[in-house]
């Protein structure tokens, strides 16, 4: 039988003794040295979620701590995805011609055992952008005109109040090269309640298109409170994309995943990227092999809708580009080419000149 258990609504868990209490971890002094090298907070909605009689239950596996993150590989890297090599300024990264990432804050509502950046967000890091390095950021953007998209990350910037949002959207806005703002967030998720109906209209644009990417990597985190901040930003006219992570022990199946994209379709908001597990510290645990994966991406596009596809990729480490990871269903040779179907069959297909 599941066993979950009531938090009060302010409690967000954030020390060893916090778990021990929330009966998440049986001893604290077990998770100290994770801890001590990983930011840690789990908000009282995800907390709530768990079932503490599953060992494997797969948001545990995302957000409590674990020895297993103490093993680092040869292959993991502090940035893994090569942030560093293309940020001209403070909070930028530059990575394509035409979009930017802007990290304003280095904080999140919940901290991933499996993020990309956990060597660079956490309340200690300290790495908020400062009124001036925010000002230089902006000014970086206003003077590369093939700027065209403006990508919100950190950290998470729905940590911003709605005050601070607004005031961001305003000075994007007020620059004619940008046309569209996208901001990446947990927080429809970890926190629904703080994407109020301030925080949307902060967010809204009359001059830009405004997107909004959700990270949601299993069925069960879009409970109703997160559906109804879902649809808070739907009904304001903002588009809806989702980011997912292939985790083994959380949504590395068929069914796991098919789930999770038709749940994430009826709350409006279209299934963009399925992520490769970039090569972090301490995240071996989590890694699901690419043959497997591209097997899950065929079988899933056999075995859901269209509109409820993602598309999977890798980011290559150095900070090169995302590779599509997903397999062809056309082989093209020098004879001609040849399709795959559904049932698995290859069909030869006439040769168009």
């Amino acid at each position: 039988m599941t066993r979950l258990l009531e938090i009060p609504a302010a409690r967000t868990l954030r020390t060893a003794d916090d778990l021990v209490k929330a009966g998440l971890a049986a001893e604290a002094r077990e998770l100290d040295a994770v801890m001590a090298a990983y930011a840690t907070a789990i908000t009282p909605g995800l907390a709530g979620l768990i079932d503490r009689g599953d060992a494997a239950d797969p948001i545990a596996l995302q957000f409590v701590p674990s020895l297993a993150e103490l093993e680092v590989r040869l292959e993991e890297m502090p940035d893994p995805i090569g942030d560093k090599a293309h940020e001209p300024v403070e909070g930028i990264v530059h990575r394509y011609p035409d979009r930017v990432l802007l990290k304003a804050v280095s904080v999140c509502p919940v901290y991933c055992r499996f993020c990309f950046r956990r060597e660079m967000v956490g309340p200690d890091k300290d790495s908020n952008l400062t009124p001036a390095e925010l000002d230089a950021a902006l000014a970086y953007i206003r003077a590369h005109p093939e700027i065209w998209e403006v990508i919100l990350t950190g950290g998470d910037p729905f940590m911003l109040s709605a005050r601070r949002a607004a005031a961001l959207t305003r000075a994007l806005e007020a620059i004619p090269h940008v046309k569209v703002i996208r901001w990446h967030t947990r927080m429809p998720v970890a926190d629904p309640r703080k994407v109020s109906g301030e925080f949307v209209e902060a967010i809204r644009s009359r001059t830009k298109a405004v997107y909004v990417a959700v990270h949601c990597n299993h069925a069960r985190e879009l409970t109703a409170d997160a559906k109804a901040a879902l649809g808070r930003m739907a009904d304001a006219g903002i588009v809806l994309l989702s980011q997912s992570v292939l985790l083994k022990g959380v949504n590395d199946s068929v069914a796991a995943l098919a789930d999770l994209m038709r749940g994430l379709v009826e709350a409006r908001v279209r299934p963009y990227y399925l992520h490769q597990l970039d090569f972090a510290p301490g995240t071996s645990h989590f890694r699901v092999a690419v043959e497997d994966g591209q097997r899950l991406v065929r079988e899933l596009r056999d075995a859901i809708s269209g509109i409820a596809q993602p598309q999977y990729v890798i980011d290559i480490p150095g900070g090169v580009s995302k590779a599509v990871a997903a397999l062809s269903d056309v082989d093209t040779g020098a004879d001609g080419s040849r399709l795959r179907g559904r049932d698995g069959v290859w069909r030869e297909y006439p040769t168009q000149v």
